[in-house]
Parts: C-alpha cells; sequence; structure tokens
C-alpha cells in the first residue's frame, strides 16, 4: 500500500480510507485487460427447475458445468468456493469478470456478480436505521460513492481495516486537496503543520475519538468485529463507499482550539468535501463568538453540510452545544440492542438486567441470595470498601445499591474478594430504569431500580431466598427503542431560544466502530474496535445519511438535506408507542428533537422545504 500525504494539510481517505490507487504504471488497455481477467470470488445463481429433488453431488457436478471448461478438474476444485444446496440454487467461485459473462449464455443461469457488493454490516445500527445491502435507499444511494465527508476531530488510525482502499476508485474530480505516494503505510500531512499541534507530525490517531467517529461516517466493512465476543459481526459505517478527509484540530488529550476547529472547516470548504461532520462542542455562546458556527454558515453558503453534536450535558434542559439553525445539531439515543443478564428467584421470577461479562460457565442452579444492607446497615448495602468483611457470602448472590464510594465494577471487586458467587446491582430511584453493560469482574447484573425492589421484596420474604443469573448475551429488537439517552443534551436554545433545538436523534449508545488498539487483551489481535456512547458517536451516523442523501440527490442544498432528514424523522418506537427517554418517561421538543431518524423516508419524501444562506 502507497502512503497518502496530503500537502493541503489534511488527508484524504476512500471510505475512510487512503487513496493509494493513484499511481498508476500501465496504460488505461492494460489496466482495462487486468481487471478482465482479475479473479473475484462470484455468487452464481441458477433456475431450481428441475433440480428441486436433487442430491447434493448431482448439484455440485451441475455446477462444475459452468466453470470454465479450459481448467482442469483439480483447478476447477479450487475454483468452487461454496455449493449452496438449500437456501438458494446457485455456488460461489473465483471467476474472471469475462468468464461471469460467458456464464449467460448457458440454460439455467439467472444472474452472477461480484461477492464484494454482499459485504455483512452489523455495528448493527445500519440495520436498525432500515438500510438494507442491495436493496433501497442504501443501494439507490451507492453507498455514498462519490461524497467526501470531512472529519474534523483528533485524527485517525490510518492502518486500520476499516479505512482499507481496497476497491475504491480514486477521489472525484472535485477534490482540491494535495497529497502525493511516499510509502508502505498510510501516513498524513495535517492541519497541525499550520496550527501548532504538534507540528510537523501526521494527524496519526493518539486517543481513539477520530477514528470510532470516521470509521462510523463512512468505513469499509470488516469481519469478525466485537467487543468482548459480543456484538459480533461486521462494523460498516453509514456511507461506506464515499471518501472521506480527516482534518485533525484536537491533540490526544481531546483538546481542540477553536482557532485550529476553524482552520480546518476553512481547509476542508478550500478541498472541496461535501459533508462537515463535527462531534465538538463546549457551553453555548453567542454565534458571533463561536467559531463552529462561523465556519459552518461559510460551509453551507459552498453548499457543504454540517452536522454537530448536541452535547452530553443532558438531561438538564439548556444545556445544548452547536445550535446554529444552519447545522443540523443532533441528539444521540439508544439501540434495540441490549446485553442480557437476567436475574431468576427461587419463586420463578424473572428480571432483565445487563452485563457486558457474559461467563459460560456460570450454573444455572439457584444460590443463597443475600442482601447486606437488610439490617440498616447503608455502607454494606453500597457493598463499600470493607463493608462485607464480617459478613458470610461465601458461594452466595449479592444484592448491592448502586451509589456509595464505588462504581459498579468496582462494587463486583469488592463482592468477589470477600468469596461471592455473584452480584446484583440495583438501580438507585433518580437512575431509575437506565442500566449499565459493565465489563465486571464477577458474574454480575445491573437491574432497574423497580426490580432492585422487587427483589428486595422477596429477600424479605422468606427465610431462604435462592437466585441466579441467566446469562443471555446479544438480545435485539428490543421494542422501546429508540429511547432519548440520557446524557443527550437537551433544548431549549440559549443563543437562539425561537429556534427548536436539538434538530435530530441518531444512534449514539454503546456503538461499535473501529479503535487504536485491541481493547481486550485476551485476544491481542488486531484490528481494534470499541464500544462507546455519546452525541459524538450519533453526529457521523447522520455525517454519512447525508452523504447518501446528496449522492442520491446532487442538487440538493444543505438546507434540502436538512429538511429531509427532519420532516420524515419517526416519532415512535419499534413497539409503536411514543418515543420516551430511558427513564421511560414521555420527551418534549426539546429532548425528542423533530424524532428520530429514519434515511429511507428521507429519501422518497413528498415536499422539500429549502432556504437560502440569507435566510
Amino acid at each position: 500500500m502507497l502512503v497518502t500525504i496530503l500537502l493541503s494539510l489534511t488527508i484524504l481517505f476512500s471510505s475512510t480510507q487512503a487513496i493509494t490507487d493513484q499511481a498508476v504504471s500501465s496504460s488505461t488497455s492494460n489496466s482495462i485487460v487486468n481487471q478482465e481477467s482479475k479473479l473475484e470470488t462470484y455468487f452464481v445463481l441458477k433456475k431450481s427447475e428441475g433440480m428441486v429433488s436433487a442430491k447434493p453431488e448431482d448439484l455440485d457436478n451441475w455446477y462444475q458445468s459452468f466453470l470454465p471448461a479450459v481448467t482442469t478438474s483439480s483447478s476447477n476444485q479450487q475454483r468452487l468456493i461454496h455449493s449452496y444446496h438449500h437456501v438458494v440454487t446457485g455456488f460461489a467461485a473465483k471467476l474472471t469478470k469475462q468468464e461471469a459473462k460467458a456464464m449467460e449464455t448457458k440454460e439455467g443461469f439467472v444472474s452472477a456478480w461480484p461477492q464484494k457488493v454482499l459485504n455483512v454490516k452489523t455495528t448493527h445500527t445500519p440495520n436498525f436505521l432500515g438500510l438494507e445491502q442491495n436493496l433501497g435507499f442504501w443501494s439507490h444511494s451507492n453507498y455514498g460513492k462519490g461524497m467526501i465527508v470531512g472529519v474534523l476531530d483528533t485524527g485517525v488510525t490510518p492502518n486500520h481495516p476499516s479505512f482499507s482502499d481496497e476497491g475504491m476508485p480514486p477521489p472525484p474530480p472535485k477534490w482540491k486537496g494535495k497529497f502525493e505516494f511516499t510509502g508502505p503505510c498510510v501516513t498524513t500531512s495535517s492541519l497541525v503543520q499550520e496550527i501548532s499541534i504538534l507540528p510537523g507530525k501526521p494527524p496519526i490517531d493518539g486517543h481513539g475519538h477520530g477514528t470510532h467517529k470516521a470509521s462510523t461516517a463512512a468505513g469499509n466493512p470488516v469481519p469478525g468485529a466485537s467487543f468482548f465476543e459480543q456484538y459480533n459481526g461486521s462494523a460498516v459505517g453509514i456511507a461506506s463507499s464515499a471518501h472521506f478527509a480527516i482534518y485533525q484540530v484536537c491533540s490526544e488529550f481531546v483538546s481542540c482550539s477553536k482557532s485550529d476547529i476553524l482552520a480546518g472547516m476553512d481547509t476542508a470548504v478550500e478541498d472541496g468535501v461535501d459533508v462537515l461532520s463535527l462531534s465538538l462542542g463546549g457551553p453555548s455562546v453567542p454565534f458571533y463568538e463561536d467559531s463552529i458556527a462561523i465556519g459552518a454558515f461559510g460551509a453551507i453558503q459552498k453548499g457543504i453540510f454540517v452536522s454537530c453534536a448536541a452535547g452530553n450535558s443532558g438531561p438538564f434542559n439548556e444545556s445544548l452545544s452547536n445550535e446554529a439553525p444552519w447545522i443540523l445539531t443532533v441528539g444521540a439515543s439508544t439501540v434495540d440492542r441490549s446485553i442480557r443478564a437476567t436475574v431468576m428467584l427461587g419463586n420463578n421470577a424473572q428480571y432483565d438486567g445487563e452485563s457486558f461479562y457474559q461467563p459460560t460457565n456460570f450454573s444455572s442452579f439457584l444460590l443463597p441470595l443475600f442482601y447486606a444492607g437488610s439490617n440498616g446497615n447503608e455502607s454494606a448495602a453500597f457493598c463499600d470498601p470493607g463493608s462485607l468483611k464480617d459478613v458470610d457470602v461465601r458461594g452466595k448472590v449479592v444484592l448491592c445499591e448502586r451509589g456509595g464510594y464505588l462504581g459498579l465494577v468496582n462494587k463486583g471487586q469488592q463482592v468477589k474478594d470477600a468469596g461471592a458467587a455473584a452480584m446484583i446491582v440495583m438501580n438507585d430511584e433518580f437512575y431509575g430504569n437506565v442500566t449499565t453493560a459493565s465489563l465486571h469482574v464477577l458474574p454480575a447484573s445491573h437491574v432497574t431500580y423497580a426490580d432492585g425492589l422487587s427483589i428486595k421484596a422477596f429477600i424479605n420474604s422468606t427465610s431462604s431466598p435462592m437466585a441466579t443469573i441467566l446469562f443471555k448475551g446479544t438480545v435485539f429488537g428490543v421494542p422501546y427503542a429508540p429511547q432519548v439517552a440520557m446524557f443527550s443534551s437537551r433544548g431549549p436554545s440559549l443563543a437562539s431560544p425561537g429556534i427548536l433545538k436539538p434538530d435530530i436523534l441518531g444512534p449514539g449508545v454503546r456503538i461499535l466502530a473501529a479503535w487504536l488498539h485491541p481493547v481486550d487483551n485476551r485476544l491481542n489481535t488486531t484490528p481494534g474496535f470499541n464500544m462507546i456512547s455519546g452525541t459524538s458517536m450519533a453526529t457521523p451516523h447522520l455525517s454519512g445519511i447525508a452523504a447518501l442523501l446528496k449522492s442520491s440527490h446532487p442538487d440538493w442544498s444543505p438546507a434540502a438535506i436538512k429538511s429531509a432528514i427532519m420532516t420524515t424523522a419517526n416519532l415512535t418506537n419499534l413497539g409503536g408507542t411514543p418515543i420516551t427517554d430511558q427513564f421511560f418517561v414521555p420527551v418534549d421538543v426539546f429532548g425528542i428533537c423533530s424524532g428520530h431518524v429514519n434515511p429511507t423516508k428521507a429519501d422518497d419524501l413528498g415536499l422539500v422545504y429549502d432556504i437560502q444562506p440569507d435566510d
């Protein structure tokens, strides 16, 4: 792989990757020949008539007859990768483009296409947003092909496979940034050369925030992604065929000066990006003092869409960042995915909790259940340091309350050190229904406040309370999703109270995306993926959707794209009831915004409100 350096102090990636296909030494005709003769994995579908009851070996022989006659039997066997016998009639094989074309004349042929167009996509959020491979809006928008997403953040981890350039075309002609090829690994120049953040260094991410965000917006599909053996699947960005430009405006300590941010936006506009994505912000200030608002207004005058994070100061009102009306201000929502750890009591009552630690060898047999706070000892109720030393909890399931001196995981360490077999953490009244999937040190479940009260009541109802925890792993289809994330900042806007803000909700809770390094030290493998939450995670989802809409509707202005997103948003959850917050309380417009983004509806709406920058 060649190195890509942007002399314009930015780095341009193909689909969140480096552009390395520019150095072409062969002639155009040689390139065409090489493409025609290149072996790729093709899916070949056949007609099933007359073959419904065929034996697998008969089907295999039939499939073999479609392979090129010039190859030997042994090489044919190597060409044939998979034979499908049940769900579809067809096979996968290594073929050239010419060989796949030649199959069209054979009787029984239906279709053939390269495997690369059938990438799996489960950070899960594309599925949650209704984006389906080779169908509907995602396919119609060509996955954002030809678009350039500018990401202003802490930089990027360029050797991560989410940023691979495999199969990507050169950047579109509108790209004005300068770059050169200098080596086998991706390094870049960046704004740091001009604005004195690590002068002369490439925008390599030293924190992880920028890497995570960039891959969410436009990352290439990467199979085998997971977080501590959960969320298993392939990670992919929303606009996976888009290019993007990286502007490092923050240090590894996530310190971002306003001058650096404005310089990054200025350079991005000059370079020719289509979308700007900023998961940055601070307290409310007048627009004329807000470098992001100023830079964004200049960007929309050039036809560039700008999306920014609403902030993580919720659930309190008037806590917004990035309030300018020409910015798409993005709040965060949950997704329909839970890491289930269900508490089962001796009376067979079950309460769904959460835990990222999902042991496979924990017994489902009931164990003694113990609550150390039953005698009025508040410190023991919280499982504070040393509070369990005079209590026999060996082999028991211990109920701890949220609060006190320790976080959830450290409570577990106290319980484990005391010899207990498992832990249940119940919320306090303030956190109510908002549970957390933590990486516990022992089998554990975090349950709601109401469920905790029920567990307490069960303990008080019998002389020998028993319980266990059933670990069910990743569960999809949670009907009350999406919900407004507890941390997502709320309106109204302080800078402009007459404009409703934030604008839209997008997935921002427990988002799996690329990271600097593996976070699970047990695996010690690359690439790294991490699961984090914030409006910073919601923003690149909307940036990617904006790129898809711009690709699908090249004539739409930033205002038209924003209008399409907001006027088609969902106001109900998967269960068909009004969207709530994580406390299961109905939310007003300052929390729910216009609703939760629906990309497919935004692409095919009946009316778009378009206004000009002066308006």
